[in-house]
């Protein structure tokens, strides 16, 4: 087996003799090189095994690598990120995952200080994350320009390379403050999951407003960037994304979140006993093992209805046939893509930081640190060695 100070100095060698040859064009280069190296090196170090080494120590094993471009100040960097298999939870601490979102929710408390909300749990807040209570209002407008750089190309990042046949799209709402006046901002975000069954959030938008035109807006900047390929999406029945949608993908199939609907679905109801025995209904509709048993079961639901709570009958009839698109997808896909509960998983993690902050000192903060956290999350998927989904399940009649 190779030495590791033999490695270092093949290395080495290979930088000096790039350099020589290309002077500082071939810094990019050996920036790659050297990146490339200390991850691989860590990655053994995670797994407690240098590659092919019997070791009794060891946690895992490697999976090959995963290409990954870096924005960086010498340029775009495509380095080979090194995958695991195991127990061992491993991402190269070259490649700061969450350390954005954590600079984007320390600016945000820092932008609340400087511009005057410097209450007692403000500064508190601000001594645990920055380690002082002094900054000053160019301190954070410096280190806030550095990270918005950043953001903006993940933001606005090609997705031309891959196509993304499924589409989740959800909103959530956060405070922020406009002119003294604390409005309600809405966040817009997009999961896309490739033909390989992994999953990307595609893009997010903040505005004062779900309305249509935010969502319209949002959707075609995505279609601008390079999204192509979709047949699929998944989300709640939002009026202003219903109508964004059907104007942006006219012709591509809809799925109505059924755990909203079954939510909705609740409020006609007309006696709080008869609850469980809807909510039950509506489940053996959904977990049904084919369209037509749904479809059949659905009918035979609202007929039951139909005298006793008409209001109920009606709404089911019109709304619940589209929570049913599903059942056009693989068997194996539609547990997944029923609900919007993967963008849901997601809403809670912002929420679990912006409630540090609970109201944003204006729009600009609060889209910096929600892009800052999905970047990361999106990191963290793209570089899982496993996938969201399976689109080459095994054939039933495999032999085992």
């Amino acid at each position: 087996m190779t030495h590791p100070n033999q490695d270092n100095s093949s290395l080495l060698n290979q930088i000096v003799n790039h350099l020589c040859a290309e002077g500082s064009d071939g810094l990019a280069e050996a920036m790659r090189l050297l990146l490339n190296h200390a991850m691989r090196a860590e990655r053994s170090q995670a797994l407690g095994a240098a590659p092919y080494e019997r070791s009794t120590t060891r946690k895992g094993h490697a999976n090959g690598f995963k290409k990954k471009t870096l924005q960086t100040r010498l340029g775009e960097l495509t380095v080979d990120v090194p995958q695991v298999r195991g127990e061992v939870d491993f991402y190269p601490s070259a490649l700061e995952r969450g350390q954005r979102s954590e600079r984007a929710l320390t600016l945000a408390i820092a932008e609340m200080y400087v511009q005057g909300v410097s209450t007692r749990r403000v500064s508190a807040i601000l001594k645990e994350l920055a380690g002082t209570l002094e900054i000053s209002s160019t301190q954070v407008s410096r280190a806030a320009a550095q990270l918005d750089e950043q953001l903006d190309l993940w933001r606005n990042r090609s997705l031309e390379e891959v196509a993304y046949p499924y589409l989740i799209l959800d909103a959530r709402y956060e405070k922020v403050r406009r002119d003294g006046v604390v409005l309600d901002c809405a966040v817009l975000v997009a999961i896309g999951i490739d033909a390989t069954g992994q999953r990307s959030i595609l893009g997010v938008s903040t505005a004062l407003s779900e309305a249509q035109t935010h969502w319209s807006d949002f959707l075609k900047s995505l279609q601008e960037r390079g999204l192509h390929g979709t047949v699929f999406i998944v989300s709640d029945d939002h009026a202003g994304l219903n109508a964004a949608r059907r104007a942006r993908f006219p012709g591509v199939a809809w799925q109505r979140c059924q755990f909203h609907l079954q939510q909705n679905a609740l409020h006609y109801v007309p006696k709080i006993a008869l609850r469980k025995t809807v909510a039950a209904q509506l489940r053996e509709i959904f977990n049904a093992p084919s369209l037509q048993l749904a479809e059949a079961l659905l009918k035979k639901t609202v007929s039951t209805y139909r005298k006793s709570a008409p209001e109920l009958a009606l709404w089911l009839e019109k709304n619940l046939p589209e929570t049913l698109t599903v059942f056009a997808l693989p068997k194996e896909h539609r547990a997944y893509l029923r609900t919007s509960n993967l963008a849901e998983r997601v809403n809670q993690e912002i929420k679990r930081r912006t409630r540090v902050a609970r109201i944003f000192p204006n729009p600009k903060s609060l889209l910096r640190l929600v892009t800052a956290l999905l970047c990361d999350i999106s990191d963290h998927w793209e570089s899982s060695s496993q996938t969201y989904l399976n689109f080459n399940p095994p054939s039933r009649h495999q032999s085992h």
